[in-house]
C-alpha cells in the first residue's frame, strides 16, 4: 500500500507543474498503451496489446458486435449449402492491403490455416475442415466433413489470438516462425520507421481503407471511419507520469489506469474514466505442466487449494470490494455458463499447515520454482508479489525474475527446463470476454504441446472441453461447464485468481471512445 501512495503522490505533484508539451494537434491521437508493443505477429502471441495493434492495421472477415453477434466485416456475406457441410463466402469489392495489392479468397485461407495452427478454437475448426478452396477472386468456400456450428463466432473472434487476414505471401510462414512484414488491409498502417523500442509506436490513416458503407461502429463491427491522420502510441510505465499527461492535455487517452489513481482522474474536468468492460478481467496462475514440480497434478492441486483469490484481488484492484469479485470459477461471472460446481475448492477455508503437508505428499522436493512477473505492468506485478508470498509460505524455494512485460512474453514461449532459460509459473489477466465458453478460452486446451503456455496435458479436460462443440442446447452446455470446472478444480492446469474491475481514461474533447475494444476507428476530438 505504501508503493501505491507514493505514486498517487507523484501524479498530484505532477498535476501541479505546467504542460511541458504542447497539446496534441487536432488530427493526432495520443495514447498510452499498457504496456510496449514488443511482438507484431498476431499469431504468436495472446498478448492484448498485440491484439490492440492488430485490430488497427488488419481487418477481419466478420466483426464481433457489443451483443457477442458476428457481422459481416470483410466479407458481403455467406451461403450455406450441403446440409450445413459447405460454406461460402464474398469478399466486399474494393479490399485491399497496404502494398496496393486486393485482398482474395487464396489470402483468407492462407490466414486461416496459419492462425489456425496455434489457436484453441482454430484448431477445432481445422480438425473438421475437408478442404479449403477459393471461389474466384473475390470468394472462397470451406468444405467440412462434420459440421461446426459457431463459424461466424469463429471467424469474428476477437479475443486473442483473433482472426486476421494478411496477404497468402506473409500467411505462408509457419505459426510457429515470427512475420517481420507488417502488412494489411485495415484502417491504420504501421510506421516501423518510427518504432522506439520501450517509448513509441506510430500509425498512419490507411487512406485507401474503404469502410463498409451502412451502420455505425459496434465493437469490431460495423463501419471503421477513421478521423485521425495519425496516432501514437506512448509507453509510460510510471503511472504518475502517465496521469500527469492525460490531466495535463499532452495525452488523449489513457488505456488502463490503476485503480489507485482513478479518484485522482475523476477529480479533473478535463477527463472522463470509464468502466473499461462490463465483463470485467479475471486472473490466472500459469503452471508450466512440463516440468517439475508442476508436471504433478496433486503439487498443482495443493497450491490452488491454498491461494486466496481475495488476497489476489485485493493487491490488483485495492481495498474496495465493489472493484473486484472471489468466488469467481471458471467461466466469467453472470455469463450464461457459469457454475458453482466444485467452487468449494476455492472457497473453503485455507489452512497453509495442511497445504504445507499435502505438498510433500504430492511430491514437492524443494525444486526452485522460477516465478516471472513484469516490472511494467502494475497488476501483473501486483499479482505475482501475492503469489511469490504464497509459494514461499507453503515452503518453496521460489527464484523470482522480474523483467519488462515483452520478455516475459517472450519467454513464456520457451518450453526448455526452467534451470536452462525456461520457467515454472507466471500470473496473466484476460478480458472477461474471453471466458465466456470452452470454444474461445485458450488456457482450457489440455492436450500438451498443443495446448496454450503451460502445455498441460489433462485428457478428461480436452474431451470435456471438445464435447461443447457438439452440445445441441444451452441446458447441455451448462452440463458441460459444470463438468469443466470439477475438472479443472480437481487437475489445476492453472489457478483462478478471481475477476476484477479496471478502467479507462480519455479527454473529455474525443467522443466515440470504445474501452471494451480499444479501437481507433468511430474516435473524433470536440
Amino acid at each position: 500500500m505504501q508503493r501505491r501512495g507514493l505514486m498517487a503522490g507523484a501524479a498530484s505533484l505532477a498535476l501541479a507543474r505546467p504542460a511541458l508539451a504542447q497539446p496534441a494537434s487536432a488530427r493526432v491521437l495520443k495514447y498510452v498503451p499498457q504496456t510496449d508493443l514488443t511482438v507484431i505477429d498476431p499469431v504468436m502471441t495472446t498478448a492484448y496489446i498485440t491484439r490492440h495493434h492488430s485490430l488497427m492495421v488488419y481487418d477481419q472477415l466478420y466483426g464481433m458486435d457489443s451483443r457477442l453477434q458476428p457481422q459481416p466485416q470483410m466479407v458481403e456475406g455467406h451461403t450455406l449449402e450441403n446440409d450445413g457441410l459447405l460454406w461460402k463466402f464474398r469478399l466486399r469489392e474494393g479490399l485491399a492491403f497496404h502494398d496496393g495489392e486486393p485482398v482474395r479468397g487464396v489470402d483468407c485461407i492462407a490466414s486461416i490455416r496459419r492462425w489456425a495452427s496455434r489457436d484453441a478454437l482454430g484448431q477445432v475448426l481445422m480438425s473438421r475442415v475437408a478442404e479449403m478452396a477459393p471461389d474466384g477472386d473475390r470468394g472462397f468456400a470451406i468444405r467440412l466433413r462434420q459440421r461446426f456450428g459457431p463459424m461466424l463466432e469463429t471467424l469474428a473472434k476477437i479475443g486473442p489470438s483473433a482472426l486476421f487476414i494478411m496477404p497468402a505471401r506473409i500467411a505462408a510462414a509457419e505459426g510457429t516462425r515470427a512475420i517481420t512484414e507488417t502488412v494489411g488491409s485495415g484502417p491504420f498502417k504501421f510506421v516501423p520507421g518510427e518504432r522506439v523500442v520501450g517509448a513509441k509506436v506510430v500509425y498512419e490513416r490507411n487512406a485507401a481503407y474503404r469502410p463498409r458503407e451502412s451502420g455505425e461502429p459496434d465493437w469490431a463491427a460495423g463501419p471503421k471511419r477513421v478521423f485521425f491522420d495519425r496516432v501514437e502510441w506512448h509507453v509510460m510505465p510510471d503511472p504518475g507520469t502517465a496521469a500527469s499527461a492525460l490531466m495535463n492535455g499532452e495525452m488523449d487517452w489513457w488505456e488502463n489506469p490503476p485503480n489507485d489513481l482513478v479518484p485522482l482522474l475523476r477529480r479533473s474536468r478535463d477527463v472522463v474514466v470509464e468502466r473499461a468492460s462490463p465483463l470485467g478481467t479475471f486472473g490466472t496462475g500459469v503452471f508450466n505442466c512440463l516440468h517439475p514440480p508442476f508436471d504433478k497434478p496433486a503439487v498443482r492441486r495443493a497450491v490452488l487449494r491454498a491461494m486466496s483469490q481475495q488476497d489476489f484481488m485485493t493487491a490488483a484492484a485495492g481495498a474496495d470490494p465493489s472493484l473486484w469479485r472471489t468466488g469467481v470459477g471458471v467461466f466469467t461471472p453472470e455469463t450464461p455458463l457459469a457454475t458453482q460446481a466444485g467452487i468449494e475448492a476455492i472457497t473453503a477455508p485455507r489452512d497453509l499447515a495442511r497445504s504445507r503437508a499435502e505438498l510433500r505428499a504430492a511430491g514437492y522436493n524443494g525444486e526452485t520454482i522460477v516465478m516471472m512477473a513484469p516490472s511494467d505492468q502494475q497488476v501483473l506485478s501486483a499479482l505475482g508479489e501475492v503469489g511469490r508470498d504464497l509459494f514461499v509460505r507453503l515452503g518453496m524455494n521460489v527464484d523470482y525474475v522480474v523483467s519488462d512485460w515483452g520478455t516475459l512474453v517472450q519467454r513464456r514461449a520457451k518450453k526448455d527446463p526452467p534451470a536452462q532459460g525456461g520457467w515454472n509459473f507466471f500470473h496473466t489477466t484476460w478480458n472477461g470476454l474471453d471466458g465466456i465458453n470452452p470454444g474461445i478460452m485458450q488456457f482450457l486446451r489440455a492436450n500438451g504441446d498443443g495446448a496454450w503456455f503451460g502445455w498441460p496435458t489433462v485428457p478428461a479436460l480436452e474431451a470435456a472441453r471438445l464435447a461443447w462443440f457438439d452440445a445441441p442446447h444451452m441446458e447441455a452446455q451448462r452440463e458441460n461447464a459444470e463438468t469443466i470446472q470439477r475438472i479443472v478444480f480437481e487437475e489445476a492446469p492453472y489457478l483462478p485468481s478471481g475477476q476484477f474491475f479496471s478502467t479507462s481514461a480519455w479527454r473529455r474533447g474525443l467522443t466515440g471512445v470504445v474501452p471494451a475494444i480499444y479501437a481507433f476507428w468511430g474516435i473524433r476530438r470536440g
